[in-house]
């Protein structure tokens, strides 16, 4: 599968609480098999499962088994420990989205498994449709929770179309565009490219500088001020935290911290070794 990894990067270990944005496809399925992932492990994080075209089964430790759609919030809470699957279905075609991780904060990084699914419903201003998955945005707010608070949006924009969204100025706010060419923060992001602003703005203004309809997803949230250790599928604070984590799966693999996947057919996936050299901490800056 084509995947860009647009967070974290040189410059930018988070936007609020987000600390991970993968960005994949447009793939067809009949060239690259689709997305077929084995048991695997997650701490210390909520994983947050949007796509635009295609299908993707979620089975998990907690016993859910839900479906991934364009347009519907799959969103999964592995505190202290979970395992899931990922499994495009045979009727996908073209798969193509993105898959966001948000970090939880130290008084709830240890907290139970969860599982949510919402289909948030579009709100239309200005040329744009607007789906919040995630916070408050445009009048409408999610009903999912979140350990912060945090904004997570897809935008649609019509061709020329410009649309201004008040937005919590406590937020830092981050525009990861799809298709088209949108003016951001007086920045044109092309396709893949991720735009950052700061906290401070009340108003977003965006702008569609493409002849077709542009999309993409808006990220917010206040500036996470700890620090993190993020390894594989783990969110720690310490190398230690880390190890810790490691050894609990590759001992386990299906015991009790993790949870066993009922349904899948195939054998979980080990976690690499670790690096030779502690694992440091990362944060932004302000």
């Amino acid at each position: 599968m084509t995947v860009r990894r647009t967070l974290p990067q040189r410059t930018r270990s988070l936007i609020g609480a987000w600390c991970f944005a993968d960005h994949y496809g447009p793939d067809d399925v009949a060239d690259t098999g689709g997305m077929d992932v084995a048991p695997h492990p997650h701490t210390g994080l909520q994983t947050v499962s949007w796509l635009f075209s295609g299908e993707i089964e979620h089975r998990d430790s907690l016993g859910s088994h839900a479906f991934v759609r364009p347009g519907e919030l799959n969103l999964m809470t592995g505190g202290h420990g979970i395992s899931h699957t990922e499994v495009s279905t045979p009727d996908t075609t073209v798969l193509h989205g993105v898959q966001l991780w948000v970090a939880l904060p130290d008084a709830h990084r240890a907290t139970g498994r969860d599982f949510q699914h919402h289909v948030p419903e579009p709100v239309r201003l200005d040329g744009a449709e607007i789906r919040v998955f995630l916070g408050a945005l445009a009048g409408t707010t999610s009903p999912v929770r979140t350990f912060t608070p945090l904004l997570g949006a897809e935008l649609l924009l019509g061709p020329g179309a410009t649309v201004t969204l008040p937005v919590d100025p406590a937020f830092e706010h981050g525009l990861l565009v799809d298709t088209g060419a949108v003016r951001f923060a007086d920045t044109s992001l092309r396709p893949a490219e991720l735009g950052y602003l700061e906290p401070g703005a009340a108003r977003l203004t965006l702008t569609n500088e493409s002849d077709d309809t542009a999309r993409a997803v808006l990220l917010g949230g206040p500036p996470f001020e700890e620090e993190i250790v993020m390894w594989w599928n783990f969110i720690g604070r310490t190398h230690q935290d880390i190890v810790r984590a490691r050894e609990d799966w590759m001992a386990e693999l299906g015991g009790p911290r993790f949870g066993e996947v009922q349904g899948y057919d195939g054998a979980p996936l080990p976690a690499p070794e670790l690096p030779n050299a502690p694992l440091k901490p990362r944060g932004n800056r302000h």
